[in-house]
């Protein structure tokens, strides 16, 4: 068993004990109700250790909430990642974001962004997992009223610093459990979450970012995957496949 699963089990049980409140109406958890899928990615890519990590803010309305897979575009994680395992209901659903597993129609394009550049480089999920990992910082999605997503960032100090804690603890399990040569932040909250976990933890790990593939990002709408690919390729990963 992937030494990651008993981590992900005991956040998911610390992060269901927390509460949100407005503008806050529905939170996701898809360690709880996509466990099957989640657990599955867990235990086939999640064993290696000394490879790159690369690290997301918290799972997209239409990728990880829908699939349990990081940037988990329904797609990418069925069709590439050869992952798709029942989703159950959770307790809660916002009428505007229902959960349908991987029958979700609708794209994920973070994820599509993210996954396809893998997939361009390295060919086979094998190949590139053999080199990296992907995970994300919080494992909780927040919908407000109106159906938009709130980042963790965006939630007040009260509710963020509980949470905060029981993501950072996690982060350095994750992280003395896989020994990543790097620690890629898919973002700026990605990047600079992991230097300050990694400082206080007294953690010596390379920590850089490339730009986050969101639709909402100007930059990323213009040529993401050429920039990412550049921004991998200064870090000098001894990645040929760059």
């Amino acid at each position: 068993m992937s030494h990651l699963i008993p981590i992900y089990d005991q956040l998911s049980e610390r992060l269901d004990r927390l509460t949100f409140g407005p503008p806050v109406a529905v939170v996701y958890n898809p360690l709880d109700y996509a466990r099957a899928p989640a657990t599955a990615y867990l235990e086939r890519f999640g064993r290696e250790r000394g490879r790159v990590l690369f690290l997301g803010m918290n799972p997209g309305p239409f990728g990880m909430v829908q699939t349990g897979v990081p940037f988990g575009e329904v797609a990418a994680a069925r069709d590439w990642l050869r992952l798709e395992a029942p989703v159950e209901r959770p307790p809660r659903e916002h009428p505007k974001r229902p959960i349908e597993g991987f029958a979700c129609r609708r794209a994920e394009v973070s994820g599509q962004r993210l996954w396809g550049l893998f997939k361009d480089l390295f060919g086979t999920p094998d190949r590139f997992f053999a080199r990296a990992f992907v995970a994300n910082y919080c494992p909780l999605a927040f919908v407000e009223e109106s159906g938009a997503n709130r980042t963790p960032d965006k939630l007040p100090a009260a509710e963020r610093e509980p949470l905060f804690t029981a993501c950072d603890e996690a982060l350095v399990e994750i992280v003395r459990a896989l020994q990543p040569s790097h620690l890629i932040g898919v973002g700026d909250f990605a990047k600079k979450r992991a230097e300050v976990v990694m400082k206080r933890a007294a953690i010596t790990v390379p920590v850089a970012s490339i730009l986050h593939p969101s639709p909402a990002s100007p930059r990323a709408n213009r040529g993401w995957a050429d920039e990412a690919r550049r921004a991998l390729q200064a870090l000098e990963l001894g990645w040929p496949e760059l």
